[in-house]
């Protein structure tokens, strides 16, 4: 468990840390809540854009350690450059989706005019490293399905070290560079998954074992490409589905003013500390349970799972203890200090104290989802993720967050709480809750077992 845990945990932390230097470094360098309020939404939106590579990279890794374990290097090769391949189309795709759509849609999220403007200023200068962003996502799941679980650790160190040096060096002007500013931090971003990039390609090249693919793997295979298609539509699909859901979330924040905003996004990273060993239990619940079944041993799939359970739920209790004593001290270390940017400050920690209460449901949604998905029972987790997401957690967030609210397609005005942010973050609390007691009954039940 710890093994499988580790190696995962510290390269989510190491990926989360993009987000958090550009964060941290807008709360210290910058003046005002636009630039927070605009950091968290181009977070949201860095997060949103490498959720079509899960479909290549969840088949990356199947297929690979399919083809490795059976001796069959041609097929891994294989694989890997038709997930390369696919990879490509979609970072293409998307490129030029953002470019066409990619203004409207994030003037569609409601922030100030101010924040929104400097959120397109930003994503002008990343977008672009989209095919940076597609060779670390799928070249890292190429490496791990043949069992190199540190090759990720190794990418991301080099993107995060590189964001944050160049970040802070093009947006202070250190060392005879210009003062960017805002724009500086985009450039450091840029610069990093660049960086990124080529290391995992000379990892695949170097420490892949024969794995990096040759010219004549990368040609279009039909055969391999249903293959790899059936395996990561549906993991394709969640991640998407979730992610336009988190955006429908940001937007009723965003709507809120810039202070909600930005405390918003201030929260979402400190509360993304206890996420982290959520989604590395889960992984190891996944592998777990896969494996135990597959050996027919389904006493140890279900312990396997509980234990990760027992763990992460331990765990992430300790952080909402965490949560509770230091969130005032965090809030103001992001924001740079005892006196800046107070309304924003006080207004995060709040947010903070409410999620505290939901780390253990939510350890108990991501390990349990992660043992299901691992046994091949991918449709609870996604009917339970949907269900909370569209019928619980918005239009309860509309609700308790706005002073009131207009029904689509008639001319119907319902009265709100008019509790802003912290309105939000309740219904936030609520579906947490919900979604992790249900994945408790689905996994204590038999069914899940026979998924395969």
């Amino acid at each position: 468990m710890v093994w499988l845990v580790a190696p995962a945990l510290v390269e989510q932390v190491l990926a989360l840390s993009v987000g958090f230097t550009d964060k941290w470094l807008a709360g210290n360098l910058l003046e005002g809540p636009a630039y927070l309020a605009a950091v968290g939404l181009v977070a949201y939106a860095l997060g949103f854009m490498p959720c079509l590579f899960a479909i290549p990279a969840v088949g990356a890794t199947a297929l690979v350690a399919r083809c490795v374990g059976a001796g069959d290097m041609a097929g891994a090769r294989r694989a890997a450059g038709q997930t390369l391949l696919v990879g490509a189309v979609l970072a293409a795709a998307l490129g030029g989706a953002a470019v066409f759509f990619g203004p409207d849609i994030v003037r569609s999220l409601g922030l100030p005019e101010e924040s929104t403007g400097l959120a397109l200023e930003y994503l002008a200068i990343v977008v672009p490293s989209l095919p940076a962003m597609m060779v670390i996502a799928v070249g890292v799941a190429i490496l791990r399905g043949a069992g190199d679980m540190v090759a990720g650790l190794v990418s991301m160190t080099v993107v995060n070290l590189v964001n944050a040096a160049a970040s802070f060096a093009l947006a202070a002007g250190v060392g005879g560079l210009p003062r960017l500013g805002w724009r500086g931090l985009a450039w450091g971003t840029f610069i990093g998954y660049c960086l990124g990039a080529a290391c995992t390609l000379m990892l695949l090249a170097r420490r892949g074992r024969g794995l990096a693919p040759e010219l004549a793997d990368l040609r279009p295979d039909r055969a391999w490409l249903r293959r790899i298609l059936s395996v990561g539509l549906p993991a394709g699909a969640d991640a998407i589905g979730n992610a336009i859901c988190h955006l429908g979330f940001l937007s009723v924040v965003n709507r809120l003013g810039n202070v909600d905003a930005a405390a918003h996004a201030v929260a979402i990273t400190i509360e993304s500390l206890a996420f982290l060993p959520g989604s590395a239990f889960g992984m190891a619940a996944a592998t777990l349970s896969g494996q135990f079944l597959g050996a027919r041993d389904e006493r140890r799939a279900r312990r396997s799972v509980w234990l990760a359970a027992v763990g992460c739920v331990a765990l992430m209790s300790a952080m909402g203890g965490v949560f509770l004593a230091a969130a005032g001290p965090l809030a103001t270390w992001f924001l740079g200090g005892e006196g800046r940017q107070p309304e924003v400050a006080a207004l995060t920690a709040k947010l903070v104290w409410i999620v505290a209460f939901a780390q253990p449901p939510l350890a108990m949604l991501m390990v349990f989802s992660g043992g299901l998905r691992g046994a091949g029972a991918t449709r609870p987790p996604l009917a339970v993720n949907f269900f909370g997401l569209i019928l619980i957690r918005l239009p309860l967030a509309v609700l308790l967050a706005w002073p009131e609210v207009k029904l689509p397609w008639c001319d119907v005005t319902l009265p709100g709480q008019g509790l802003g942010a912290v309105g939000a973050w309740y219904a936030m609390a609520v579906d947490l809750t919900v979604r992790g007691v249900a994945m408790l009954f689905i996994f204590s039940g038999r069914s899940w077992t026979r998924g395969r």
